[in-house]
């Protein structure tokens, strides 16, 4: 995501057969249908995932949803989505790299002062399984460093390792450093800006998983996105359902 990196480049259905705890997984999950829950019970990571007291989901008894955003650069759109977040009263936590609090310091400003967070997703977005734990904290100490000088969000404790890609030694060498590592139980390819395919596919996707105690993943670049946002959070809203800050999760019922 900074400079070549354009978000996520790899699906996100995919993931390392019979990893070891030291070899990287790729994040994956058996989607929701007809508001069951989204499931990692195949993925072979659960409990490496428990363990380490990492995000996938929320309390599965209760109709709160928590919105998230990867934010690996600004394609014209963050604006429009904070205009709907404000407009709706829906706080959401945006996964910032380096190339974006550097490229975009109003922004990361505006974002802290309409109440929502601002997650880490890595300074230059490795591959978080192929670097040292002391590279792992320059990582995230350049962005944790670089967001507090812009805001007045001080802490800053949720981790979104770039790409879903993961190892245990990463999510406890996050964990050590006091962050959350935070994955995801909605998503579907929406970061490849030259296959957008239009506001209801966008809509279908997410409203076609939408099960109570959804994580939603969705970058800020895709144009889809940012047409089918207000139309998702009044149907989800329509539905019964509310959102809620990251902040207030508490229950994670893999």
């Amino acid at each position: 995501m900074i400079m070549l990196f354009v978000t996520t480049a790899l699906p996100y259905m995919t993931h390392t057969a019979h990893a070891s705890s030291g070899n990287p997984y790729h994040f994956g999950f058996k989607k929701s249908k007809n508001h069951q829950s989204a499931s990692i019970q195949e993925e072979g990571f659960k409990d490496i995932l428990v363990r380490h007291s990492s995000i996938f989901l929320g309390d599965v008894t209760k109709k709160e949803l928590y919105l998230t955003f990867d934010n690996g650069y600004e394609n014209g759109f963050t604006p429009k989505i904070l205009d709907i977040l404000k407009e709706h009263k829906v706080p959401a936590i945006f996964f910032v790299t380096g190339h974006y609090v550097k490229e975009e310091p109003e922004l990361i400003k505006r974002m802290v002062a309409e109440g929502h967070l601002i997650g880490n997703h890595s300074w230059s977005h490795p591959d978080m399984s192929q670097i040292s734990n002391a590279k792992l904290r320059e990582e995230l100490d350049k962005v944790k460093s670089e967001v507090q000088q812009l805001t007045n969000q001080k802490p800053m404790t949720y981790l979104r390792p770039p790409r879903g890609i993961f190892n245990e030694r990463i999510l406890q060498a996050s964990k050590e450093l006091g962050y959350t590592s935070v994955f995801w139980s909605i998503a579907y390819k929406d970061w490849d800006t030259n296959a957008q395919r239009g506001w209801k596919y966008a809509y279908d996707s997410v409203m076609n998983q939408l099960h109570p105690g959804a994580v939603i993943l969705l970058h800020s670049v895709s144009r889809d996105n940012t047409m089918a946002l207000g139309a998702i959070l009044t149907e989800a809203k329509r539905q019964g359902y509310e959102f809620k800050s990251l902040d207030q999760l508490q229950t994670k019922n893999y």
